[in-house]
């Protein structure tokens, strides 16, 4: 598999992720290791998890995998830290709880250090200089290689980038920005992906096939098994099961017939390969699903299809990201 910089950095991911949210709750350890072995083979280096996947399971089965059918060196490990259960506060963002949370990290995982280590989101009540000192300290104490944000906004990504590079002694750089990104969701495209851009910041883009409904299979119905027919995950999968998703979702289809692809491959590739996109993190229930996924490697959307895709799902955006100058 092809291998990319993150951002303006020195490391190198494979250009497609392995995500482990499912992981510990509805892939056992036997599922999660044949994902592993086949994304390791298949030439995947970059798993990513958080603290908070499967109550700290998601990190604890990775730890137990890596080593055993994984050498440790092989793999970009990357979790996250600052979403909390709690009803009243949704992050934390706080030196505290960041490098308490890290350390838990590391010990679940097994390992004394993680390639990238990411803040989940940002918390308002927290001011941003304490939650990047944490990230500098991390950083400089060896427990983390590199940094990185997920679920900021443009003006978030653009002031923690800026206040790291004006700070007194602060060496941190973000390397990467995690953001829902596909088809059925550019909302990016507004301000993150130009801020991550400009910026030398790597997008990573999750739930990359539209939370499973860029794969078409529910375009005649929830399939029993799926997400969308599972109660505690039935409610992110319904915002995109419009109207609008269906025109998208039948276009994908129709690209994916005339390329003799599925319409998996067609989505993935297309977000895979936008301007800025480092690596898209897929997840998968089992080997079987991740390795239609990572087939995607030998698939290059044409041009003229890139611009049919980008065409029947391209977002309104007016003032002022567009033709601001001629009101």
């Amino acid at each position: 598999m092809e291998q990319r910089h993150l951002g303006r950095t020195g490391l190198r991911v494979s250009r497609i992720g392995l995500g482990t949210l499912t992981w510990g709750r509805d892939t056992d350890e036997h599922d999660a290791a044949e994902q592993l072995r086949a994304f390791w083979e298949a030439g995947g280096t970059l798993v990513d998890t958080a603290d908070v996947y499967g109550s700290g399971e998601a990190e604890y089965l990775l730890g137990r995998l890596v080593g055993n059918i994984v050498p440790r060196q092989d793999l970009v490990v990357a979790t996250k830290a600052g979403s909390v259960p709690d009803p009243c506060r949704r992050f934390d963002g706080s030196r505290g709880h960041l490098l308490a949370s890290l350390d838990a990290s590391l010990e679940r995982l097994g390992t004394d250090y993680v390639d990238l280590w990411q803040v989940h989101a940002f918390d308002p009540r927290t001011p941003l200089e304490e939650t990047l000192q944490a990230v500098d300290l991390a950083v400089s104490s060896g427990r983390a290689r590199y940094a990185g944000v997920s679920n900021f906004s443009g003006w978030q990504l653009a002031k923690a980038a800026t206040w790291q590079l004006a700070a007194p002694g602060v060496r941190t750089r973000l390397a990467s920005t995690q953001m829902e990104y596909s088809l059925l969701q550019r909302g990016v495209e507004r301000e993150v992906l130009p801020a991550a851009r400009d910026l030398g910041v790597g997008l990573l883009p999750s739930s990359p096939l539209g939370r499973g409904v860029l794969t078409g299979k529910y375009r005649t119905g929830t399939p029993s098994g799926s997400r969308g027919a599972s109660e505690l995950l039935a409610p992110f999968v319904e915002p995109y099961l419009d109207e609008a998703a269906g025109r998208i979702v039948d276009a994908v289809v129709t690209a994916a017939d005339g390329l003799a692809a599925t319409p998996l491959q067609v989505a993935l590739a297309w977000v895979r390969d936008r301007p800025g996109v480092a690596a898209p993190v897929v997840g998968a229930r089992n080997a079987r699903q991740l390795s239609e996924a990572l087939s995607v490697e030998a698939l290059t959307l044409p041009d003229e299809i890139c611009q049919a895709l980008d065409d029947v799902s391209a977002p309104v955006h007016r003032y002022p990201d567009q033709d601001w100058s001629t009101l």
